[in-house]
């Protein structure tokens, strides 16, 4: 007979507590730092540094704009769509806010704290797809040379893989924070 007394132990629902909670928010935010909207990072370093030796026209930057042409339209968000994203984001993450900080539920705000800094990834992917679109469509259609395009979208990528490792470090270190500061008021988890 499995033993419930552990089972619940297991699936305890104190976050800060738990190392689960912990594992969660090292490993997803980890697996953000692999991609740029959904580009290898090894594509992006691969073509700076073919962009920086002044080799433009080597196969590598047409592997990343071929990659772009791929992951570009997944982000693209119409009017309709963004504001129902948004006004669904902001519901639920007011919620989770009320109950996690107003009502002192300690999983609603572990989750507040883990889904809010995605929230703002979302955004700024959305942002970083809508910038890139169209120096796509201008070397697409040969209105840009491919190199200058090419150069453009790296580092245009740079910027914002910095800006993700930037928010990555701060979402950790509040979340790390307020679970240590969640601890010592709440000894036992109540």
């Amino acid at each position: 007979m499995p033993q419930f007394d552990s089972l619940i132990g297991f699936l305890d629902s104190r976050s800060f507590g738990t190392v689960w909670y912990w594992l969660v928010v090292i490993g997803t935010w980890s697996l953000t730092g692999r991609s740029v909207i959904g580009v290898p990072v090894e594509i992006v370093s691969r073509t700076r540094s073919a962009v920086q030796e002044g080799k433009g026209d080597c196969p590598v930057v047409l592997h990343l704009l071929d990659w772009l042409s791929l992951v570009l339209p997944r982000w693209r968000l119409g009017r309709q769509e963004g504001l129902a994203f948004l006004a669904v984001t902001g519901f639920s993450l007011t919620s989770l806010a009320i109950l996690g900080i107003g009502y002192a539920l300690e999983l609603a705000l572990a989750a507040f704290l883990l889904l809010l800094p995605f929230a703002i990834l979302f955004w700024m992917r959305v942002a970083l797809a809508r910038r890139l679109m169209p120096l796509l469509e201008a070397a697409e259609q040969g209105a840009r040379p491919i190199p200058e395009a090419a150069a453009e979208a790296v580092r245009r990528m740079v910027i914002h893989r910095r800006l993700v490792t930037a928010l990555s470090m701060a979402a950790v270190a509040v979340t790390a924070l307020w679970g240590a500061l969640w601890s010592v008021i709440h000894p036992y988890g109540f």
